[in-house]
């Protein structure tokens, strides 16, 4: 049997007056591609918030249960630090970059939250310090590879191509090594090429880590994920399997539109 990375229960977001989530409940089991769509303010992102710490739901769960423990907890309440540490990464609709760092520092920065040394450790230095950083540099390079960014290593962030900064924020959620990765957007902006390419690279992540994402690249989602959740206004309207939710007719004419009647 499978077992449920995330599952929402319930989850609500109010800003006020406003039910931005309103009830929404979601599964993702282990190996899954994920889809969340629907218009744009129907709610979706707010969901990831909600997940990875950003938001403090108004009322709801969020439980994960990581592969290795295979014990659910609820973390509506924990900081994003906290939840990056238990196994959930996300990248940005709008990119989110160190940009005065290079490639290989943006990753870095990410894998800290794995290293052991302590403040008198990095003071006074020694052999544990230089292990650990050796180390660190070692999987940096192996993530930037993941995603065929490697040879951009010693460039500012901010000089690199659209589609190559798109590839290093997820170069970045993988350094904090996750067992569930949330991409919100990721081939927004993006060229024919470029998406192609970022296919190729989530068909190549999937066999390592599972992953929930928000796109309105209809092609891109529905030859990618194994179930599509779609959002409306804030509340769940529908979910399935891509060809179950291309005919259904809330779905059309909430969000697909005439092309997939």
């Amino acid at each position: 049997m499978s077992t449920r990375l995330l599952e929402l229960q319930e989850l609500s977001m109010y800003f006020g007056g406003i039910h931005a989530v309103d009830s929404v409940n979601l599964h993702i089991e282990e190996n899954e591609v994920i889809a969340l769509i629907g218009p744009n303010g129907a709610g979706k992102t707010t969901v990831f918030n909600c997940t990875t710490g950003m938001y403090t739901p108004t009322t709801g769960k969020v439980m994960i249960s990581s592969p290795n423990v295979r014990k659910q907890e609820d973390i509506a309440d924990c900081r994003p630090d906290v939840i990056a540490k238990k196994g959930l990464a996300r990248t940005f609709q709008n990119i989110r970059l160190f940009l005065e760092m290079t490639t290989l520092e943006n990753v870095m920065v990410a894998y800290h939250i794995h290293l052991k040394s302590t403040i008198w450790d990095v003071l006074f230095g020694g052999s544990k310090v230089r292990k650990e950083e050796s180390h660190m540099v070692k999987k940096a390079y192996e993530y930037m590879g993941m995603v065929g960014i490697a040879k951009y290593a010693h460039e500012l962030s901010k000089n690199l191509p659209y589609g190559v900064q798109r590839k290093l924020e997820i170069a970045r959620a993988l350094a904090t090594k996750p067992f569930l990765l949330l991409l919100d957007e990721p081939a927004a902006g993006m060229n024919p090429k470029e998406t192609e390419e970022l296919r190729n690279i989530i068909i190549s992540l999937r066999k390592q880590v599972s992953i929930f994402l928000i796109e309105h690249d209809m092609s891109l989602v529905m030859t990618l994920a194994d179930r599509v959740y779609v959002m409306d206004h804030g509340k769940m309207i529908a979910h399935g399997r891509p060809e179950e939710i291309k005919q259904n007719p809330e779905v059309i004419r909430a969000y697909l539109g005439g092309d997939y009647a």
